[in-house]
């Protein structure tokens, strides 16, 4: 892959194979990004699990204690007094199969997440090779099918993280933003790591944190020492 004259210059005198603790991996990641934007921190978390095992698999979602830093567009699959439920917390788009259709034809992606009553899930279920590979398809273990619309959209708003095994066994997950304070991010970061860790499979056996990284959307990864946090 190339990189530009600026991605070289930045890691210059940055040795990528150098481990950090989380505090300094974060501050690392900050001082190694220069883009002139509000640049987006993200973990990755490469694990010593086969998700081609259901028993390995390992998914699930959280609040950050300092959110994301950004706003979600949320769409709500509901019908009823559930709708004007959803409404009323302040959900971004509500409806039923005209929004369904409306993803299927149109081809219409102005949300960022997706909450449905259990009852919806007929009609939502035919998205799922629409919305399933964008990370879009809700699901009743990250907390986005269910009929508590209010707390499900208040965790989204708040700052929720879903996180799931790609085909690589890695999970990506955002912590916040470059704006963000170092112990913000640190806070983030450390919560994600307890998450992740506690979602561990009993199947997995061997090491289950292969490597760690930090980085910001323009910048490389810093390492962080597995060992460290044991």
């Amino acid at each position: 892959m190339k990189r530009s004259k600026r991605y070289a210059n930045l890691v210059e005198n940055f040795d990528k194979h150098e481990l950090y603790d989380v505090a300094s991996a974060v501050a690392k990641a900050k001082e190694l990004s220069n883009a002139k934007f509000d640049e987006t921190i993200e973990m990755h978390f490469r694990l010593g699990v086969d998700g081609r095992h259901a028993d390995q698999q390992v998914r699930g979602a959280m609040v950050l204690p300092h959110g994301t830093g950004k706003s979600k567009r949320v769409l709500v699959f509901a019908k009823g007094p559930k709708a004007e439920e959803a409404t009323a917390a302040g959900a971004d788009f509500v409806g039923a199969e005209d929004l369904a259709e409306k993803i299927q034809k149109e081809g219409w992606f102005e949300f960022d997440a997706v909450v449905a009553t259990p009852d919806m899930m007929g009609v939502v279920g035919r998205l799922g090779k629409i919305l399933g590979p964008k990370g879009l398809m809700p699901n009743p273990k990250s907390g986005t099918v269910t009929m508590d619309i209010e707390k499900a959209l208040a965790d989204i708003k708040a700052g929720k993280v879903e996180y799931r095994l790609d085909k690589a066994n890695i999970i990506h997950v955002i912590i916040g933003k470059k704006s963000f304070t170092d112990e913000q991010l640190t806070e983030n970061a450390n919560a994600i790591i307890q998450a992740i860790a506690k979602a561990k499979p009993a199947a997995a056996k061997g090491q289950y944190f292969k490597s760690i990284a930090v980085s910001a959307t323009m910048g490389p990864g810093v390492k962080i020492n597995t060992a460290s946090l044991v």
